[in-house]
């Protein structure tokens, strides 16, 4: 490969300055590998921004489970519900419904399930391995995550996770609402009981990935920001350039890791790609005196708890309602009304509100990500379609299209997270 990026030409183009993008670039440019990155707006202020930073190789769930079209039919009824589909009639949408409701079968679960575990593991060995080499400075730190639950139905389905979970070597721990308090003492009374992965983690991911694209740039990738990718310049079997709003840029390689914009681009190339985006919010707060030490996901509303090193987050929702960054009061008010059903002394109405946040994640339709080469164009390959587990599975995405794109065999097999599975 060139030993230089000249007039906009490198070895490997990659598109998006979020999670995906700088981790393909930093793995990349430590091979000696010459590495532009463009992104739209700034690093890191995409998805990667302000979510709930969990690094989960305990609770490593898909977002397809049995069950859930069921309760997303009821929740749809309910404007304030954890999981909404904006209902509306677009092609795209009805075939990822489609596949989503497949991916929804038991069997294609448990199997999504285990395959999430295997990356989210080898993500959490390089995460302690960034850390050491401190190639990005980031809050970072493993507790566990902790599954709050306030019925018996949800403890119950919580119970019947770790016994699956047994069977990959995960290691959790079932406490009663005693236990729980002792370990986390916000835990207020209602709370039933409880589940604590005890391997999992969480960091700041904004810091994360910003701090990694200075490591990028450091070992030679470069970076440019406030630079939109508007259209593709084919040729055969190749994509010979990508245009954007400054210039032209040519690359032997090119990786699209555009998040919820990824299908958009692809369909520019006559390619589907079955990825919607799905909406959620986070509200940041000044860290109170009396805060959760652990991180913590409460059951029934899905709202996702996160103690940083100065503030407190709280995030939630998944709504499907395209590419739209609209503010639904009434679905961050749900969130706001979570937590002290929850947590004692701790109410979002009295909190100094730093920032309110929302984004889009790129969800494929079981929630396993697609990190694949394009069939049509061998130069392109796709990273995308993480869902709700962007953060934790940054690193080993970065990892796997090195491997990929430098031609070593990769660290996991590749197979489940091909486009092919949707046919």
């Amino acid at each position: 490969m060139a030993n230089k990026v000249s007039n906009g030409k490198a070895d490997v183009l990659v598109l998006g300055g979020g999670m995906m993008g700088v981790c393909v670039a930093y793995y990349l440019a430590e091979r000696g590998s010459t590495v532009i990155l463009v992104e739209k707006g700034t690093v890191g202020h995409g998805c990667s921004f302000a979510n709930a930073g969990y690094v989960v190789p305990g609770h490593s769930m898909p977002l397809a489970t049995p069950g859930i079209m069921a309760q997303g039919i009821k929740w749809m009824l309910n404007p304030e519900s954890p999981f909404f589909i904006k209902p509306r009639w677009d092609k795209d949408l009805v075939r990822w419904l489609w596949q989503f409701r497949g991916a929804c079968r038991t069997g294609r679960m448990y199997k999504s399930m285990e395959y999430l575990c295997e990356l989210n593991r080898a993500s959490m060995e390089l995460y302690r391995e960034l850390a050491r080499e401190k190639a990005s400075e980031f809050y970072f730190e493993q507790k566990g995550l902790l599954i709050v639950c306030k019925t018996q139905a949800n403890m119950d389905a919580a119970i019947r996770e770790v016994k699956d979970k047994e069977k990959l070597n995960i290691e959790a721990q079932v406490l009663n609402q005693t236990e729980l308090k002792l370990l986390e003492p916000t835990i207020g009374a209602e709370v039933l009981g409880g589940v604590h992965f005890m391997q999992d983690g969480h960091l700041n991911s904004k810091e994360f990935v910003t701090g990694l694209a200075e490591s990028a740039k450091k070992k030679g990738a470069v970076i440019l920001e406030e630079t939109e990718v508007i259209g593709w310049e084919e040729g055969g079997d190749k994509v010979r350039k990508v245009i954007t709003t400054r210039g032209d840029f040519e690359a032997e390689q090119i990786v699209l890791a555009t998040g919820a914009w990824s299908a958009g681009l692809m369909k520019k190339l006559g390619i589907k790609l079955l990825v919607q985006p799905a909406k959620g919010y986070s509200l940041t707060y000044k860290k109170p005196p009396v805060s959760p030490q652990i991180p913590m996901l409460l059951s029934e509303t899905k709202v996702a708890i996160t103690p940083l090193k100065d503030e407190l987050r709280m995030g939630g929702t998944l709504e499907l309602a395209g590419l739209n960054l609209t503010i639904n009061r009434r679905r961050v008010g749900a969130i706001m009304k979570a937590v002290p059903q929850y947590l004692e002394g701790i109410d979002p109405a009295n909190l100094e509100l730093v920032e309110l946040w929302r984004g889009l994640r790129p969800c494929s339709p079981d929630g396993v990500p697609i990190i694949d080469r394009s069939r049509r164009y061998e130069n392109l390959v796709v990273a995308c379609g993480h869902a709700m587990q962007g953060v934790s599975l940054g690193p080993i995405t970065g990892k796997l299209v090195s491997q990929m794109l430098l031609g070593d065999k990769p660290m996991i097999n590749l197979a489940p997270i091909s486009c092919e599975r949707f046919g």
